[in-house]
């Protein structure tokens, strides 16, 4: 082999490390961006998560307060139910009493 073929073999050989690696280069360089969209995806999907949650927390405080709020009130209307029951007993036996005396005194009640 002469030295013309040799540099032409030598340039060849050249040629294909060079775009092998450039090629291997692009590859990673590829895989590189692909990594870092789905970080970027994945960091994007945890804070709307994250957001779902505060806002889903803020909801069931929000609520939370509000049965609280109906428990009390119904607690307040079975008290007022509770008087009002005692005073219609209170006031049933009055009458009862109010007849009876009635017809003590030679009425007739109604």
């Amino acid at each position: 082999m002469d030295a013309a073929t040799l540099g032409a073999i030598g340039a060849i050989l050249v040629g294909l490390a060079t775009a092998t690696g450039a090629f291997i280069g692009k590859r990673g360089e590829n895989r590189a961006g692909t990594a870092g969209a789905v970080l970027t995806s994945y960091d994007a999907l945890v804070n709307n998560l994250q957001e779902e949650r505060d806002k889903d927390r803020a909801a069931r405080a929000e609520i939370e307060v509000r049965l609280a709020a109906a428990y009390a009130e119904l607690a307040g209307e079975r008290a007022d139910k509770s008087a009002l029951q005692t005073r219609i007993t209170e006031l049933t036996a009055e009458n009862a009493r109010l007849h009876s005396r009635i017809a003590e005194l030679g009425g007739t009640p109604t």
